[in-house]
Order: C-alpha cells, then sequence, then structure tokens
C-alpha cells in the first residue's frame, strides 16, 4: 500500500502535469482562442454544476459576493483568451516560459493589494526576473506577439490569483468556481453577440476540436482545480505553490515531444527559461522561511 502522503504529492504533480497538458491542448484545437475559451467555459461551467448538485452545495452567496465572482470571472476569461492566443501566435514552449512571470507580476502587485512595504529580494527577484524576459524577447522577432499576450495574461493570473485568495476564505471553491465560469462564459457570449458572430461557423466544429474541449473544460479545469484545493488539507500551500512551477516545464517537454520540431528552441530561450522558473522558485523559498521565522519570533 502507498502511503498517504506519497499518494497526495503524486496526485499534486498528476494535477500539475494535467494544467502543462493544458497548453498542448490548445495547441491541437484549431479554432481561435476567443471561441475556444467560450466552449471551455460553458462545458467547465455544466460540469462544475453537476458536482455542486451532487454534493447538494447552496448555492446562494451575497450580493457584495456575487459581484466580486462576476468581475473575478471576466478578469479570468480575458486570462485564457490571452493565453490561447499567445500559444497561436507562437508556441507552447514561449507561452509557458512567458506565463512563468505570472508568480513575479503576483510578489509585484502583492504589496499593493495587502498595503505592505515591498521588500528589498522581491526588487532583486523582480529584476532577474525582467533579465530573463530580455534574453527569450532577443530569441526571435517572430515570437514576439505571442510573448506579449503571454505577459498580458500572466498579469490577469496574477490579479485573479490575489481575487481568489480573499474570496476563497468565505465560500467553497466549487461555488467560486461556477459562478465564475458562468460569468466568464456570459461575458465572451455579449461580446460574441455584439461583434455579430454568434452565428452557424461559431457552431461549425469538428468532432476532434469538441473532444479535446471536453477534455480542456472537464480534466483540466474542473477536476483539477477542485482536486487541487482538496490537496490543500493534506499538504501545505508552500510545498503546492512550489509544484505548481514545474507546469511550464512539463508543458514544454509535452509539446516537444508531441510537436517535434515546431517546439524546439534556441539556447538562449531555454536560458532566460530557466532564469524566470529558477527566480520563481527561489522566491518562495525566501517568503517560506521569512513566514516560518517571523512565526518562531511571535
Amino acid at each position: 500500500m502507498m502511503e498517504p502522503k506519497l499518494k497526495n504529492y503524486l496526485h499534486l504533480h498528476f494535477i500539475v502535469f494535467i494544467w502543462g497538458f493544458t497548453a498542448v491542448l490548445g495547441k491541437l484545437i484549431t479554432i481561435d482562442a476567443l471561441p475556444l475559451v467560450w466552449y471551455r467555459m460553458l462545458l467547465a461551467t455544466l460540469c462544475v454544476l453537476g458536482f455542486i448538485f451532487y454534493r447538494r452545495y447552496n448555492l446562494k452567496v451575497s450580493r457584495k459576493m456575487l459581484f466580486s465572482l462576476i468581475f473575478t470571472g471576466v478578469i479570468i476569461a480575458l486570462h485564457w483568451v490571452t493565453f490561447f492566443g499567445a500559444i497561436k501566435a507562437s508556441n507552447v514552449s514561449v507561452a509557458l516560459a512567458t506565463m512563468s512571470t505570472g508568480a513575479f507580476f503576483t510578489a509585484l502587485i502583492e504589496p499593493f493589494w495587502y498595503k505592505r512595504k515591498m521588500l528589498a529580494y522581491e526588487i532583486v527577484f523582480g529584476l532577474v526576473v525582467i533579465f530573463g524576459l530580455y534574453i527569450i524577447f532577443k530569441v526571435d522577432a517572430q515570437y514576439v506577439k505571442g510573448i506579449i499576450l503571454a505577459l498580458i495574461s500572466a498579469l490577469l493570473s496574477a490579479i485573479f490569483s490575489l481575487m481568489n485568495g480573499k474570496l476563497i476564505q468565505k465560500e467553497r471553491p466549487s461555488v467560486i468556481s461556477f459562478y465564475e465560469l458562468l460569468s466568464g462564459a456570459v461575458f465572451l457570449t455579449l461580446y460574441l453577440v455584439f461583434k455579430g458572430d454568434i452565428n452557424q461557423e461559431l457552431l461549425k466544429i469538428s468532432s476532434t476540436d469538441l473532444l479535446y474541449i471536453f477534455i480542456l473544460a472537464s480534466v483540466c479545469t474542473a477536476y483539477a482545480f477542485i482536486a487541487s484545493v482538496k490537496l490543500l488539507k493534506y499538504i501545505s500551500p508552500y510545498t503546492v505553490m512550489l509544484t505548481v512551477n514545474l507546469e511550464p516545464v512539463y508543458g514544454i517537454i509535452l509539446a516537444f515531444f508531441i510537436f517535434g520540431n515546431s517546439e524546439k528552441m534556441g539556447p538562449l530561450f531555454y536560458l532566460g527559461g530557466a532564469i524566470i522558473i529558477s527566480t520563481v522558485i527561489a522566491n518562495g523559498i525566501v517568503k517560506n522561511r521569512r513566514r516560518i521565522k517571523k512565526a518562531t519570533i511571535e
């Protein structure tokens, strides 16, 4: 029998592997980023709603909470649209390596969000991440659009992560997910209606794309989110955070095996990516040591 601790840790790596596979699915799906996210959010909403009905959770939330969830849902929708747009404008490797800056943006915004002073090491790490990005930008001009979209996506992910950090303390993760996914789906629907893109062309989707989107919505979205929150009962947030930083590594390796030479990049790209990921991990380690030291003093 496998020990519970090892089982939970392997489960966490499996979830991070699934998140890395999300980018691969985004490349495999042939439709544009916006309709892709629209389908994803609609199907994921239904999946989470099914889970809520199965567990008999109450969907009632306060008006203030509802407005916060709607706003966060719109941010998530924009995050996914720019993320998949980055993949289609460049490739999986470029998008994922650049998306690693999400933790850097979180560290940058966090002091203002929680009204505290910015620490010296956060500024140093920020400069190192910028240097890593500079190296990636120098790789090839054809990837600039993808890098910019991925940077916007990373910034949006930092914003909704900080917002969810407060919302998760007041409501069930599945209920939060339902309202955020539904809000994002409604927002994209209104945008498509405004543009006049709700037509037969939007509904013409191949069976292969539909299968990939269903996997994306059910396994990579609904299941992965609920399972990751459940794991927080058994694994420390610090361990979860460090393991999640392996997402671009898993995704880049998967993309290389699936797409071959189209994902092969020059040495400078991998150097820049390694600098960003290493800095993000180092930031997590320093933060955890400071937290332990503070708790010991108190």
